[in-house]
């Protein structure tokens, strides 16, 4: 199974993306985790980027805040998927970032997940692994089949207490 390369651009980052660790692990999907910043390492977020794919990875999930140039750098130095993670901050509530993260230029894509939307990038790099791993995409079957049947239990509270 390939496996997702995640990097943050600082390391208070790190509450957020555990939110991506524990969906991995929840999938049994291999990560790797790494600080790498597109403007104090550019030189090391470029070469972790270039060597992604032949270092056995599938996709790369980038999380950044305020100026979050990180996915768009590491999107430019590689043809895997790349999923970002715009990350709230105290300035703009995270509006730099996701703006910052979605708006790229045309032949560099980045998929953009919400501010802090880190388990919704875990889900989507799962799926990209997912298109050529059967048994992955049955946990996902099942994860989702899982979160139906929460909501329809809450359902069925709210209805019995509310519903005259």
């Amino acid at each position: 199974m390939k496996k997702v390369g995640i990097v943050m651009g600082s390391a208070s980052d790190l509450p957020i993306l555990k939110k991506s660790f524990e969906m991995l692990d929840t999938l049994g999907v291999p990560y790797e985790a790494h600080v790498y910043s597109a403007h104090r390492t550019p030189t090391e977020a470029a070469e972790f980027a270039a060597n992604a794919k032949a270092n056995g990875f599938g996709v790369i999930i980038a999380a950044a805040g305020m100026a979050a140039h990180l996915a768009g750098a590491i999107a430019a130095r590689t043809t895997l998927p790349v999923i970002g993670i715009p990350c709230k901050s105290t300035n703009l509530d995270g509006m730099d970032a996701l703006l910052s993260t979605v708006m790229m230029p045309s032949g560099i894509p980045v998929a953009t997940v919400a501010i802090d939307g880190a388990k919704n990038a875990a889900i989507l790099a799962a799926e990209i692994i997912a298109l050529n791993d059967d048994e992955l995409s049955a946990k996902l079957i099942a994860l989702r089949e899982k979160d139906a049947k929460a909501a329809l239990e809450k359902d069925a509270e709210i209805a019995k207490e509310f519903n005259k």
